[in-house]
């Protein structure tokens, strides 16, 4: 679980993109280059911004119409794509502490048994099996705490990515409007 919570946390952060830089250079492009500029801008830009600028791009000769709809198709693959993986870091965090509870469990079982076994109740006897059941207690519920702040992490960072792309999905559209009344 935290393998895939790190992995997800480095791949949100180089997700971002600096949207009104990327936007400037689109426009900076249109202007000097028309959409094939503006394509090549953006295709040599990460993020899932750049990738719908991109797909919105290759539908301008089609009509802002369809600009806009494939804008609106390709922004919730990226999503899509953002969101993989957070499945899992939910199902973690929802295990870790089940699988503590389980290991209390069968610690206590344990410290029944040297009970059963010694044939009395001694405090050093039963302290071991209860110290089992409260270390894997504590080790489920570090695990969960740990992954629930990474989990909560990556869905605020998404949050945000999806917030910058539907700015810049606007802002783009509006370019494109611009430029085509500019012709």
């Amino acid at each position: 679980g935290l393998a895939i919570a790190i992995e997800r946390i480095i791949s949100l952060n180089l997700s971002t993109t600096n949207t009104s830089k990327l936007l400037s250079k689109v426009e900076d492009a249109l202007e000097s280059g028309g959409v094939e500029a503006a394509k090549e801008v953006t295709k040599s830009t990460r993020g899932p911004v750049a990738s719908i600028f991109t797909q919105g791009l290759m539908r301008m000769s089609e009509g802002i119409e369809m600009v806009e709809k494939s804008v609106i198709a390709y922004g919730s693959v990226e999503m899509g794509r953002l969101e993989r993986g957070l499945v899992w870091i939910s199902l973690f965090i929802s295990l870790a502490p089940m699988l503590g509870f389980m290991g209390t469990v069968i610690g206590m079982i344990g410290a029944f048994d040297a009970i059963e076994a010694a044939g009395d109740i001694s405090p050093s006897l039963v302290a071991g099996g209860i110290k089992v059941a409260l270390l894997t207690t504590v080790g489920g519920l570090i695990v969960a705490i740990i992954l629930q702040l990474f989990y909560n992490y990556c869905v605020s960072k998404i949050d945000s990515i999806v917030n910058s792309m539907e700015d810049a999905s606007i802002s783009l559209v509006d370019l494109l409007v611009k430029h085509n009344l500019s012709k």
